[in-house]
């Protein structure tokens, strides 16, 4: 063997038996001085059964050890209380542990240990440095029992019975901070009566933990308030909510806890129960961004409930069966930003009898979602706590179902796209509130939605506002592309809607004096339909004089069909009519006005302004009135009975009704009306103005024929107290023009064989004398066609309506024909013939007192021929005054 072989041979020999003797001396000195050196050399007092080191290797077995902190209150080293049946230690760095004071090893393993960790003081920021660190790259515990602890003292987590395996354990400062008392790579856990303080609110107990396979199963999970409810609100007086959460069993897989991150996959949670107490106390937005994630591959809640409780402790929302699939789940920096401040990819949501209690409560029999569909069954909606203006329903429908093209979120604000929404069977009430003071409206959250369609099927709604129902039965509508974005100023939203169907039978709506009902209502964007229209009073005529304070006309309706053909748009922000016909047929209208009411003091405009006071562009090119009939009935306090007029056969054309808002079309409004007056002649009225025209000229012209005298007395006898009992109106025409202040024009009528009779107050008997003066000054003949008269300086009386304008007209007209062009002069002769009447009647009853007081009673011949004679002279006198 060569001399430098044997040399080393010899020298690894040496080597060798330096380090037995160094390793056999060491354990002589661990075994007899260490607990000694760590007494005076770290903060801590150990103790050892046995103790076996292998420096080499760093490897170290120690059995019954005990640990104790030499100083107690010393918070800024992590305080170790307990014992250690079995500990093993390998590749333990030596002299860190000695000389830099930091424990660092590969793997640990504990058996049986019972420690109290108390954690040091947080991390020295200003330096950046960790104070005493204790770092494990694999640890293995078994059948221990553990409890850590705050600096101040304060339990954050304990568990018994705790078998456990992970790698690259370490608690530090940093996990703490983080709600994370320790972070791990892989994990094998087993334990009973778990607990978890996280903060001064809450704590979180687990009866046991068990993982088998990479699975862990959790028992009994509890996240309990450590405050009552009061309590809360009063120490936290800026908090929105407290929670109260249960979880009788959950499992997942793969747990993974590092620094600010934890992610599982495969999470069940059976049965769980989740309370939740709002303050009532607006969330603020957070300064900064959550440092915080949350990563679950599968979650999964099988039967769930949730009760969500209002301030004053009464419930606000309760749900129960709920069950809920959600595919990557995500919460992050990103993601808490947003509206909905979770991501997943897809899931599935059921739930029943969720319960929605406020000033409008919800109930929802049962619930099922997906991110493109979803679906509601029994769903009703009550009154609840009473809110004063509030508009609340009272509904019920068996059946909602939606389909999603899209759900996105734009610049944190929502864009939905909607396929089409299902509303099937609505029945109750919407009782309608006080309209609010108009404010600024706010886009919100909205980005952008879009309904492609909406469907309401088989209902029967009544909307009730002030105790007049609107009620729509057998109701079915649908809604194409409803459109709802912000303005371009970003005040408010927008609402459009491209098409429009519309159905409903036995339309009804009730106001105060009127039951209005339509047997069929078929409406689009460019057509309606309504069939069997019918206005009819709730109240007596004499009811209804007792309920009005002023004068006020009573209506009675009636309409076979009603047709409009055009388009028009009353959704969205640029609302506007333009239809190109319009038909009523067969209406049937019964007018009453009593004069017994106080005049209403309301100055009344005329047509053309009123139209042009209506706020949208309105334009109805053609529209007609055909086969119906007008009742029009006045009475007086001093009538028997009402007057009456009757237009039967009544037709009429409006051609151009308008606004006076839609450029480029004309906005003068003419009218034709042909009709039968009295079921006895022919009437025909031409009629126009010029809706834009500010000073609210009007024209108005028309013909009447071959009209029996005695065909106006329903009219005229009932409160003037006058017939016509002879005569032919052969023919009449009228040609007016006016404005607001008045009317003048021309008037002529044709008549022959004119006789009237002066009736007294019971309408039953005629009186003589007056009729005879009265047919004096009438003249009962025109002749030849007449020559016209002028109407002039007819004022009209601006709290009158136009057709009182017009029956002006229409009398100092009939003065001139009748009695002659010189009205005011023969008005007076008719004054002085009925005082003359009178002069004679008190001459009569002088001869009746001076025939009286004669001793002998004269023959009957003889007193017939005196009062003969006085009243010859009287009449030839009168007659002569009066030519």
């Amino acid at each position: 063997m060569k001399k430098w072989v044997k040399r080393l041979l010899i020298g690894f020999g040496i080597l060798a038996g330096l380090l037995l003797a160094a390793n056999f001396g060491l354990n002589l000195w661990l075994k007899t001085r260490l607990p000694e050196y760590i007494k005076n050399n770290t903060d801590y007092k150990v103790s050892y059964k046995t103790l076996d080191v292998d420096l080499g290797t760093g490897n170290i077995f120690a059995t019954g050890i005990s640990v104790n902190n030499k100083d107690p209150q010393n918070t800024n080293v992590i305080g170790l209380q307990g014992t250690i049946d079995t500990l093993k230690i390998s590749r333990l760095g030596i002299y860190d542990a000695i000389f830099n004071k930091r424990i660092s090893s590969t793997d640990l393993l504990l058996a049986s240990p019972n420690l109290n960790v108390i954690l040091a003081k947080p991390v020295d920021h200003k330096t950046g440095k960790k104070r005493n660190p204790v770092l494990f790259e694999n640890i293995r515990i078994n059948k221990g029992t553990i409890a850590i602890f705050r600096p101040t003292k304060q339990k954050l987590l304990s568990v018994q019975e705790l078998d456990l395996f992970v790698e690259n354990l370490q608690m530090t400062e940093e996990s703490v901070e983080n709600k994370l008392p320790v972070v791990f790579d892989r994990y094998s856990i087993k334990g009973k009566n778990f607990f978890f303080r996280p903060d001064n609110v809450y704590a979180m107990a687990i009866s046991s933990i068990n993982t088998t396979n990479g699975q862990m199963s959790v028992e009994n999970f509890r996240l309990v308030p450590l405050l009552s409810f009061a309590q809360f609100k009063k120490f936290y007086p800026k908090k929105t909510q407290l929670f109260e959460f249960s979880i009788p069993r959950m499992d997942f897989k793969d747990v993974v806890l590092n620094k600010n991150k934890v992610s599982l996959a495969n999470a069940d949670f059976k049965n769980p129960v989740l309370t939740v107490y709002n303050t009532g106390i607006k969330a603020k937005k957070a300064e900064k961004k959550s440092d915080f994630e949350v990563n679950l591959e599968n979650v999964k809640l099988d039967n769930a409930i949730v009760y969500i409780n209002k301030p004053d402790g009464n419930r606000l929302l309760s749900a129960t069966h709920l069950n809920l699939n959600i595919n990557k789940l995500m919460f992050n920096k990103d993601t808490s930003e947003q509206v909905i401040p979770v991501g997943y990819k897809d899931f599935t949501f059921s739930g029943k009898d969720i319960v929605y209690t406020d000033h409008q409560n919800i109930n929802i029999g049962s619930v099922a979602l997906k991110p493109t569909n979803g679906e509601l069954n029994d769903v009703s909606l009550t009154p609840g706590s009473s809110v004063k203006g509030k508009t609340v329903m009272d509904l019920k429908s068996n059946h909602i179902a939606f389909h999603i093209n899209k759900l996105d979120f734009i610049d944190k604000k929502l864009a939905l796209d909607v396929k089409d929404v299902l509303v099937e069977n609505v029945n109750g009430t919407i009782h309608g509130g006080e309209p609010q003071p108009k404010t600024p409206q706010k886009p919100g959250i909205i980005h952008s939605l879009i309904v492609r369609k909406v469907s309401l099927k088989n209902s029967n709604i009544t909307y009730d506002k002030g105790k007049q129902p609107l009620s729509f039965h057998d109701l079915n509508a649908t809604a194409n592309d409803i459109e709802l974005a912000p303005k371009p100023n970003n005040q408010g939203l927008s609402f459009q809607v491209k098409d429009y169907f519309l159905t409903t039978r036995n339309f009804a709506y009730k106001t105060e004096f009127y039951n209005i009902n339509l047997g069929l209502l078929k409406l689009n964007k460019n057509r309606i339909q309504a069939n069997n229209f019918a206005m009819k009073p709730l109240v007596s005529r004499a009811q209804f004089i007792k309920m009005i304070p002023v004068e006020r006309d009573l209506y009675d309706l009636k309409a076979g069909q009603i047709t409009a053909e055009g388009s028009w748009d009353l959704f969205s922000q640029n609302k506007f009519v333009n239809a190109s016909q319009v038909m009523i047929q067969s209406a049937d209208a019964n007018i009453f006005r009593s004069k017994i009411p106080k005049d209403d003091p309301k100055i009344k405009a005329l047509y053309s302004k009123m139209l042009r006071s209506i706020k949208i562009p309105m334009t109805i090119a053609n529209m007609d009135l055909k086969n119906s009939v007008l009742v029009y009935e006045e009475d007086t306090p001093e009538s028997m009975g009402s007057g009456k007029l009757t237009f039967s056969n009544f037709n009429m054309n409006v051609k151009n009704l308008n606004s006076a808002k839609t450029k480029g079309k004309p906005t003068r409004v003419d009218i034709k009306i042909n009709c039968s007056f009295m079921n006895l002649a022919p009437l025909s009225v031409h009629w126009n103005f010029d809706v834009a025209d500010q000073n609210d000229a009007f024209a108005i012209s028309g013909r009447i024929a071959g009209l029996p005298a005695s065909g106006i007395n329903p009219f005229i006898r009932p409160y003037l107290h006058v017939t016509a009992t002879e005569g032919t109106i052969q023919e009449l025409l009228f040609n007016f023009k006016g404005n607001p202040a008045g009317l003048h024009g021309t008037f002529n009528m044709k008549h022959k064989d004119l006789k009237i009779a002066v009736l007294n107050k019971h309408n039953h008997e005629k009186k003589g004398f007056l009729t005879a003066v009265a047919n004096v000054f009438l003249k009962s003949d025109s002749g030849s066609f007449p020559e016209s008269v002028t109407v002039e300086n007819v004022e009209r009386d601006p709290t009158k309506s136009f057709f009182n304008l017009f029956w002006k007209g229409i009398e100092q007209g009939l003065k001139k024909m009748l009695i002659g062009k010189n009205v005011e002069k023969t008005e007076k002769k008719v004054k002085n013939a009925v005082s003359s009447v009178k002069e004679m009647k008190e001459s009569v009853k002088e001869i009746k007192q001076e025939i009286k007081s004669k001793t002998s009673a004269p023959s009957t011949q003889e007193v017939k021929k005196e009062k003969k004679g006085f009243l010859n002279g009287i009449f030839k006198k009168k007659n002569t005054e009066a030519e």
